[in-house]
């Protein structure tokens, strides 16, 4: 049976990507700011994995980097791609039907000692899929259909990080229907890399904005109902009015990723 990959599952992966890839502490009606990991900028290396097909029937999403090992629980290739090398899954091309449809279950260890920070958690997922699935690609430009970050009017409404040489760092407060997603030391690009998981199209930066910034955004999400008052606006108009920034729709020049080989994962 083939699996539509647009599916509610999928949304349940970006929402582990958002609070896993980032050490976010999901909070409920706090605005402490949770503690932040130890990190460690070890080159990230893979000892042992076991790769196995998920069971069709059985709806049960986990993406967990914890010291020196790892669980990946109903994964599609696509999404493992996706985060593995910070794309949309619109600028991923020439993948075979499977890459989308085929849902795995990955588990193994590490060489680490502390978290996965989100470079090391790309590291080794770059490494699982050449060892495992055979994965060679190249890059081409390709124009397309993209949504275009953009500072309004020339005004970011962003502080300097308070600690500019730290690692970025995100971390959520919501209930019901309102989400604050908090950031630390982020950069654009930092930005982007998690938005464009939840995202219809491609993001490209061109706001200009080369440093790091703390900031946070308020914003209703799902099915919020239109007829409270006092719910904060959709994401993207509170982009605007909260950030001084906005996504564009435009046709631009995007980096695309054209697979050239995969194959389904090599016996344990």
């Amino acid at each position: 049976m083939r699996r539509n990959h647009f599916r509610p599952r999928t949304a349940l992966f970006c929402s582990s990507i958002l609070f896993i890839a980032t050490a976010a502490v999901a909070q409920t009606g706090s605005s402490a700011e949770p503690q932040k990991p130890a990190v460690s900028n070890t080159n990230a290396v893979i000892e042992v994995a076991v790769v196995r097909p998920h069971p069709p029937a059985v709806v049960h999403n986990n993406f967990r980097f914890s010291k020196d090992r790892f669980v990946l629980e109903d994964q599609p290739m696509m999404k493992l791609i996706a985060y593995a090398y910070s794309l949309n899954p619109h600028q991923i091309v020439g993948a075979p039907g499977w890459v989308a449809d085929d849902h795995f279950d990955i588990s193994g260890t590490t060489n680490l000692t502390t978290d996965a920070t989100v470079p090391q958690q790309q590291q080794l997922l770059r490494q699982l899929l050449k060892d495992r699935f055979a994965l060679e690609f190249h890059r081409e430009s390709r124009e397309m259909s993209a949504y275009a970050l953009q500072v309004v009017k020339g005004q970011p409404k962003l502080s300097p990080a308070a600690h500019a040489n730290a690692q970025p760092f995100e971390w959520t407060d919501g209930h019901d229907w309102e989400r604050t997603q908090n950031f630390s030391s982020y950069s654009m690009t930092d930005f982007i890399l998690l938005q464009q998981l939840f995202m219809d199209r491609p993001l490209v930066d061109q706001t200009g904005l080369t440093g790091r910034y703390d900031f946070k955004l308020t914003f209703s999400y799902g099915d919020a109902p239109d007829t409270n008052a006092d719910a904060p606006p959709r994401m993207f108009t509170a982009m605007q009015e909260q950030l001084g920034l906005r996504f564009e729709p435009v046709k631009a020049p995007v980096d695309t990723f054209v697979i050239d080989h995969i194959e389904r994962p090599t016996p344990n």
